[in-house]
């Protein structure tokens, strides 16, 4: 704003002083056109005839005229290179220093062969024009001079350009002011999100913004608070984990330093410790692998999607299915089409949901696995006829390390992250898992995979 305001100044001194400058050539060409008219046209009154003598033409025109205040009408006769006699109004004027007065400026107008010019002196500059009068016979040579000062002109330029600047001082510091409370009172919110972004811990998310009004600021705050939802929610859903998987990898490291610390000299003894063991680690080393794959589900290459054909694909997971318990598996359906999907991954998502089956069922019951096409997309499942997931379960068994009531006592091993993973696997698809009873008793997983087909 500051250099807006000096613009403004500076441009408005420049145009005055223009204007002041085009109204002193309007003077000097008004007045030199005055007297060429009355050169030629005028005759002496003492006569009647034309003037015959310079003199007499200057002393009879500047007579009859009558000059602004800061302009002088003058009157030259002389020899070339020698000090000219002058002729002037016999009046006051208004400027310091009258040229008629200065005799070396009027020598130096007298003698130029130019028409115009400007003479810069101490008091101040003088816009001059000069008309050479006509010689008769031997006169002496003659020229009227018209002289503007424009001294007062341009001091009222400097003080109109003076005041600009005192205006304009006065409404930076106003604005300038008004401009610093605005931007607090603006600002106030944001300085808010930063003191409390810095006093937030990882120990410490309960902080919130207090949010007033409807405006930016307003939603910015209630942004920020919604932010701190989401990593409160993340730093003690990630507590919990570490809780958690601290818990699950105690147990088989007690048992195999309980097993360890026990085991006698007795070579069956020993035999039994060591199987004992490799199964504890075994299940130590799954449990780990599950970790890093549901750490790599948030990698955005955790799928890469393909063209594949859903009836195959179906069938494989079948026949890798059967292979997992004596169970009466059936192939229930198929869907005909082509979708968008990494069979790996979802090959690995039916298999644990099948293994999850055979593991709450018992050899001869049925277990159906299955796929169809719906209008959103496409649905895979398994469904079993188990016991089923108690209504108090269905919300908590897709979250890692937590494995329904009714199905504690089952058989098995897991750590509670199969249903994780394929939660992790249906979400990676832009999909989501859903349970439901199977008519007649037991659970049923489904994938459901949106706008997957090509």
């Amino acid at each position: 704003m500051a250099v807006a305001l000096a613009s403004v100044a500076a441009t408005t001194r420049s145009i005055l002083l223009r204007d002041a400058d085009a109204r002193a050539d309007a003077e000097l060409s008004q007045e030199v056109r005055e007297f060429v008219t009355f050169q030629e046209r005028s005759a002496d009154p003492a006569t009647g005839r034309p003037f015959t003598e310079p003199r007499r033409l200057l002393r009879t025109y500047l007579a009859g005229q009558y000059a602004d205040p800061e302009e002088e009408l003058i009157g030259l006769t002389g020899r070339p290179g020698s000090t000219p006699a002058k002729l002037v109004q016999d009046r006051e004027h208004s400027v310091r220093l009258p040229l008629y007065r200065d005799t070396a400026a009027l020598r130096e107008i007298f003698a130029s062969p130019d028409s115009a010019g400007t003479l810069h002196r101490a008091p101040g500059e003088v816009r001059w024009a000069k008309v050479a009068v006509a010689r008769f016979g031997s006169e002496p040579d003659a020229a009227f001079v018209v002289a503007v000062h424009p001294v007062r002109e341009q001091a009222r330029v400097g003080q109109v350009f003076r005041v600009l600047l005192v205006i304009s001082g006065i409404a930076l510091l106003m604005t300038t002011g008004i401009g610093w409370v605005v931007a607090g009172r603006i600002l106030k919110p944001v300085r808010l999100v930063r003191v409390t972004a810095a006093e937030l811990t990882e120990r410490d998310l309960t902080r919130r913004i207090p949010v007033h009004g409807r405006d930016d600021i307003a939603a910015l705050a209630e942004t920020f608070n919604a932010m701190l939802d989401r990593l409160e929610r993340a730093f003690a859903a990630q507590r919990q984990f570490v809780d958690d998987a601290g818990h699950e990898l105690r147990t088989p490291i007690t048992i195999v330093r309980g097993h360890l610390e026990l085991m006698g000299d007795d070579p069956a003894e020993r035999e039994e410790t060591v199987r004992l063991v490799t199964d504890e680690l075994d299940r130590m080393s799954r449990i780990v692998e599950d970790l890093l794959l549901l750490a790599k589900a948030e990698r955005p290459d955790f799928v890469t999607p393909e063209p594949v054909q859903l009836a195959e694909l179906t069938a494989d997971v079948y026949v890798k299915a059967r292979t997992l318990g004596e169970r009466d598996w059936l192939l229930a359906e198929v869907a005909d089409r082509e979708a968008e999907l990494d069979p790996q991954r979802i090959t690995q998502a039916m298999v644990q949901l099948a293994q999850n089956a055979v593991q709450h069922t018992t050899p001869g019951q049925t277990i159906r696995i299955g796929s169809r096409a719906t209008e959103a997309g496409i649905e895979l499942y398994v469904a079993d006829s188990g016991p089923g997931v108690q209504p108090e379960d269905a919300g908590m068994i897709f979250e890692r390390f937590r494995r329904g009531t009714a199905r504690r006592g089952a058989r098995g091993s897991g750590a509670g992250l199969g249903l994780a993973i394929v939660k992790a696997i249906a979400e990676g698809h832009g999909g989501r898992v859903r349970l439901h009873d199977t008519e007649g008793g037991g659970a049923t997983f489904i994938l459901i995979l949106e706008e997957t087909h090509p």
